[in-house]
């Protein structure tokens, strides 16, 4: 496979990551041109990885990792008012409320849940794109399961 047909068919899956990451579409494009355009550069190498998608991923997470370091997360610009939220989310407000748990985690428990559960890469893969043990990926993805549970009302979590 070449570059250009493993950004084809990969594109929207890394997005897609990058977007739970982040929690902003125009943010998510900017990781993931900032992840393609460093996997151009090292293509010769990353298509021999093991797991090509892990390497992409490593890239994505420490693309938003930097980010996060360098501060660009804390500024945000509002052209309008926020619309208030209902007092009884539906299904169709499920999406929102998960976005909205997944930015009150700390960054490390919001990455190891969007590598595992969004990603779907294995405990491993995720420590390594993490750069830590496959240890703490267990515990953080515990910690971050846990918060996301008591963020929701009980109600919903039924459903």
């Amino acid at each position: 496979m070449d570059f250009a047909e493993y950004v084809s068919a990969r594109t929207r899956a890394v997005h897609r990551s990058a977007y739970l990451l982040c929690g902003d579409r125009h943010r998510a494009d900017d990781l993931v041109q900032a992840t393609f355009v460093s996997l151009f550069l090292h293509w010769r190498r990353a298509r021999r990885a093991d797991n090509l998608d892990a390497y992409v991923h490593r890239i994505l997470v420490r693309r938003y990792l930097d980010e996060k370091r360098l501060g660009w997360n804390r500024v945000r610009l509002m052209w309008t008012t926020p619309e208030p939220r209902p007092a009884d989310p539906g299904p169709s407000d499920d999406r929102d409320l998960i976005m909205d748990a997944l930015r009150r985690l700390p960054k490390g428990q919001r990455t190891v849940l969007v590598l595992r559960y969004f990603a779907d890469l294995s405990v491993e893969d995720t420590a390594d794109a993490m750069g830590c043990s496959p240890g703490t990926v267990k515990s953080q993805t515990a910690r971050a399961l846990a918060a996301i549970r008591r963020h929701f009302p009980e109600e919903t979590r039924q459903r």
